[in-house]
């Protein structure tokens, strides 16, 4: 799971990879400080089913949009973008408007992460760049 911004908290992202990981999904892990630019490049250059994205620093709605953006600019909006953390309510509707395909919040089953990951992204075989 990539960690995008200046948030240095991955413990959540890590524990997804791994539940992604045991469910045979391969996953990329570009850890901690990068930008949505860079989470994106790696997702085009690895041939990424998908991006997940775990942001806690409130910057949820700039991240998000500046990834779907960088997807767009490189035509590979194909590549499904999904993610979590703290994100309040109210703008969990507008972040699914803008295309991204779920998000999760803090006491989400990682069985119900992995199957709507597997639902959104594809296959067991898929490749996640997260």
């Amino acid at each position: 799971m990539a960690e995008p911004g200046l948030d240095g908290h991955d413990r959540g992202a890590k524990v997804i990879a791994r539940a992604l990981r045991d469910t045979g999904v391969e996953v990329i892990y570009t850890g901690l400080h990068q930008t949505p630019r860079q989470i994106v490049d790696t997702a085009v250059q690895e041939d990424a089913d998908g991006i997940g994205l775990s942001v806690l620093s409130g910057a949820h709605m700039t991240l998000f949009a500046e990834a779907l953006e960088a997807l767009r600019e490189q035509d590979a909006d194909d590549i499904v973008v999904f993610g979590g953390g703290i994100i309040p309510e109210a703008d969990i509707s507008l972040l699914l408007d803008l295309g991204v395909a779920a998000l999760f919040t803090p006491g989400t089953p990682t069985c119900g992460i992995t199957d709507r990951v597997h639902t959104h992204v594809g296959s067991l075989s898929s490749t996640v760049a997260a």
